[in-house]
């Protein structure tokens, strides 16, 4: 019996693979760099804390809802074009993140300041809105797309010879 060994990279997948990791790597060294030059030492708990938010609010809340939505789309049939999957999926994932960056400044605001030039703006309101016009938008872009795909289907197919 013949086993088959899998298909290796080729000179240039490989020699692009390490110019990721190294350029990875030197990135998130000079992250760390910065994060411990310009943060005090008595605020990377909090860093920490608000990286660890981020990622389980990722894991469990982001992730499972895209993964959730491209289900039940593509349990829809395929009357749906794969656009239409991607740009809700899209602007879940982009609502999800602006609503990661701006919830702690909600929640800096419900605490108060001395200084009201801090926080001046109703960070609520403007997520509110920014929800609402990335609702909007993905929906005219899904239906563009729908209408798009709806009317290649119909034209009549020319008959080659």
């Amino acid at each position: 019996m013949a086993t088959t060994s899998p298909a290796r990279p080729s000179r240039r997948m490989r020699a692009a693979r390490v110019v990721l990791v190294v350029g990875g790597a030197l990135g998130l060294a000079l992250g760390v760099y910065v994060l411990v030059d310009t943060v005090a030492l008595r605020r990377l708990p909090g860093v920490a804390l608000w990286i660890g938010g981020a990622i389980v609010l990722h894991d469990a809340v982001i992730s499972p809802m895209v993964f959730g939505l491209g289900v039940l789309t593509r349990r829809a049939g395929h009357r749906l074009a794969g656009g239409i999957i991607v740009t809700v999926q899209a602007a879940i994932v982009l609502g999800s993140l602006m609503t990661l960056l701006v919830l702690p400044a909600i929640a800096a605001q419900t605490l108060g300041s001395n200084n009201p030039t801090v926080l001046p703006l109703d960070y609520a309101r403007n997520l509110g809105l920014f929800w609402l016009a990335l609702a909007v938008a993905s929906g005219l872009i899904s239906v563009w797309l729908y209408l798009r795909t709806k009317r290649a289907n119909q034209r009549p197919s020319r008959i080659q010879s």
